[in-house]
């Protein structure tokens, strides 16, 4: 009997699954995909607001895109969860995880018992007291991920691993390319910007925006003083391209003004790594979400950053199965890439 995952990627206006047969082997293989559209207010940020009715959503999912599996993996990855480096002494990892608690409680936002705690090694090192293990400390606001279980269970589901969003996209992203040196992974969701700054696929650093396309959509829709499908229809006609002054200053004007804050945040995310990490200088950035699809966006990122722009193709390492348009899935833009990246990192 073949083992089947589904990972979610519950975002602000819609919901993605992609089913994987096989996670855990070398080249698993994609079974299906879909996406519906969320009722607005049911989910704020990537936390779910309301559960009936994003259970209900499942169920339309499930039923639209013929999902066989009932193991779910959800992702985390807004502004209650923190990703921080961490050097603890050299033990197993079951005693670090049983550790973390007391040796984490001063650097939490919440009490410990409030908190999901996790770590993720990266490598070992000689410290004043002997050996250690830098890694990354994971933090999740425990209520930030309660709606998002209690929806998954209401709709008949399980949720067998919750994981990091960021973490999701850099295995999306690395199984299947190989990069020369260290690559910032940004991926633009509608409420929140993940970074995850990889070496050899193996993540480095981590860092949640809480911004995103839907920040400069609700620019437009006060700005101009128009519904959201007509400040959406705006965007993807104008996006950050050299605008007319003439007949649409006032567009360019929000637009512009709307994208520096988030494009700025992320230059000077990338400059904090480099500057705090000199031996290890970012190559390149691979952008993904359906925010970095913005007309200019990425062109605006490069010149501000001054790196290269990659292209990836996060289904590289799967194969797809019979029936599966593997033409129109290249043509998704990278919408599934969070999704993807929860289900590979299935170990059910």
């Amino acid at each position: 009997m073949t083992n089947r995952v589904v990972g979610i990627d519950i975002g602000t206006s819609s919901l993605r699954g992609v089913e994987l047969r096989d996670a855990g082997s070398p080249r698993p293989e994609l079974m299906r995909y879909h996406q519906i559209a969320l009722p607005a207010g049911a989910v704020n940020r990537g936390e779910v607001a309301e559960p009936n009715t994003v259970a209900a959503a499942l169920k339309t999912l499930w039923s639209a895109g013929g999902f066989t599996s009932k193991k779910v993996v959800l992702g985390i990855g807004n502004h209650r969860a923190l990703a921080r480096d961490l050097a603890v002494p050299k033990m197993n990892m079951k005693r670090i995880r049983e550790t973390l608690p007391f040796l984490v409680a001063d650097m939490l936002p919440v009490p410990a018992a409030e908190a999901l705690l996790d770590f993720y090694p990266i490598n070992e090192v000689e410290g004043e007291n002997g050996s250690e293990i830098n890694g990354l400390l994971i933090v999740a606001v425990k209520e930030a991920v309660q709606g998002n279980i209690a929806a998954v269970q209401l709709a008949g589901l399980t949720a067998v691993e919750v994981d990091l969003i960021p973490f999701a996209v850099s295995r999306a992203v690395c199984r299947g390319t190989t990069f020369d040196g260290a690559v910032a992974l940004i991926d633009v969701g509608q409420a929140t910007t993940s970074i995850v700054i990889t070496l050899a696929g193996v993540p480095q650093f981590v860092r949640l925006i809480p911004a995103g396309g839907g920040d400069l959509t609700q620019a437009l829709v006060l700005g101009l003083s128009v519904d959201t499908p007509t400040a959406e229809s705006v965007k993807r006609e104008h996006g950050l391209a050299a605008l007319s002054t003439t007949n649409h200053a006032v567009e360019a004007t929000i637009i512009s003004e709307a994208t520096s804050e988030l494009l700025g945040s992320l230059r000077n995310t990338v400059s904090y790594f480099s500057n705090t990490r000199p031996h290890i200088p970012v190559t390149g950035i691979v952008l993904s979400g359906g925010g970095s699809q913005l007309d200019g966006f990425a062109e605006a990122l490069g010149a501000l950053t001054r790196l290269p722009i990659l292209v990836a193709d996060p289904f590289a390492s799967v194969s797809v199965a019979r029936g599966i348009d593997a033409a129109a899935l290249q043509l998704t833009n990278g919408a599934y890439t969070v999704a993807l990246g929860l289900a590979l990192g299935s170990t059910a």
